[in-house]
């Protein structure tokens, strides 16, 4: 287990931009803030940057500690590092929290200038389009022209691939994993009933509960609760719960009783405690709008622009975002004879595999890695 230490202290950036951003959804910000991160040195002719975006629930805070005091590192701290698949010794990596974000880019609880009061409801839909202009615009005031790789799991990899469209010039390698093409049905479903869960919460107040002095911690609650259920494989339950009960016997009430309802109930009150609702509404639907072949003949002719290497993997037990779902894009890249490569990981976790220190997976990543020239 790593611990923090002087050396991998990193220390959050903000940056403004002041100038109106457009968005996919016909709204605008007025201004507005991104927070980051950076690990390792950008060399002289700034060819080694990495872009990590983050899936829903995640932020910049990809790697190290932000004070000695914290118990855990960056979200994806067993990957980033010296001497990790992704080398800070060999790459400057950048980690970005998304605009509608509720760790210091501007959001929901954000301050709108129009009413001096936070922005709530009103804050503007965006989408994973609306991220990539962003970023091209941190990527700009970084001085960087072009990155190396971009790079993300899940909602992440949906951006990565975004990235390979819509700034084709601008990413020489691309790593889109444990992603998909566009949500099936039934994933639109599970973000529908978690989006319920928090819209139907009595201290929700229409998305105002900041005025209120409340959260609508109960709808959120559930919302990650049903999440997480389907971030896991039944393996992976199974193997960690089973049907274990937590004091050995029936009791006959609705309390919790087996260790998987303690878990889930562990899970969602911690993340009601430090995540916003609102923030949550839009990451589900950002997910539920990404199509890239929505106004396209096929998804071969949506990726028709993409110039960048690709690295496409995928995890055995991921029925959220199933491997077949990746070898669609693994196909389409193909179609347009794209340099791609495609690993299906054999794995018990489900969805959250990508964020394992899985041996088998985090060779792979460092093999590519390791071959992109500066």
């Amino acid at each position: 287990m790593s611990h923090a230490t002087p050396d991998n202290l990193v220390c959050p950036q903000t940056a403004h931009f002041s100038a109106p951003l457009e968005l996919q959804s016909g709204g605008t910000l007025p201004d507005w803030d991104l927070v980051y991160e950076t690990h390792g040195t950008l060399n002289a002719d700034a060819s080694n940057a990495i872009l990590v975006c983050h899936a829903l629930s995640g932020n910049h805070h990809i790697a190290g500690y932000h004070h000695p005091q914290d118990k855990k590192p960056g979200w994806w701290d067993n990957m980033i590092g010296v001497g990790k698949p992704i080398d800070t010794r060999k790459f400057f990596v950048v980690g970005v929290n998304n605009l509608g974000g509720c760790h210091g880019s501007t959001g929901p609880s954000s301050i709108n200038p129009a009413t001096g009061k936070a922005w709530g409801a009103q804050f503007p839909m965006v989408t994973v389009i609306d991220w990539t202009h962003a970023q091209a615009q941190l990527a700009d005031r970084l001085g960087i022209r072009q990155f190396a790789a971009i790079i993300g799991g899940s909602l992440g990899g949906m951006q990565a691939l975004q990235w390979s469209i819509t700034y084709p010039d601008r990413l020489r390698h691309c790593l889109v994993i444990a992603a998909a093409p566009y949500l099936t049905a039934q994933n639109i479903a599970f973000n529908d009933v978690a989006r319920q869960a928090i819209l139907t919460d009595p201290d929700f107040h229409d998305g105002n509960y900041y005025a209120f002095g409340s959260t609508p911690r109960r709808g959120l609650r559930l919302a990650r609760m049903l999440g997480h259920i389907t971030y896991l494989s039944d393996d992976a339950m199974g193997s960690k719960f089973g049907r274990v009960l937590r004091h050995g016997s029936f009791a006959y009430h609705h309390e919790v009783e087996f260790e998987i309802e303690s878990y889930l109930r562990y899970q969602g009150d911690k993340f009601a405690e430090t995540f916003d609702a609102n923030t949550y509404l839009l990451m589900t639907k950002a997910l539920d709008y990404f199509d890239p072949a929505q106004h396209a003949e096929s998804l071969a002719a949506a990726l028709g622009p993409a110039r960048a290497s690709f690295l496409v993997i995928s995890f055995t037990t991921d029925w959220r975002f199933a491997p077949e779902r990746s070898r669609e894009i693994v196909r389409a890249l193909l179609d347009n004879g794209r340099d791609v490569s495609y690993a299906e990981i054999e794995s018990t976790h489900g969805h959250d595999a990508f964020l394992m220190p899985h041996a088998h997976y985090h060779a792979l990543i460092r093999a590519y890695m390791d071959r992109i020239n500066l």
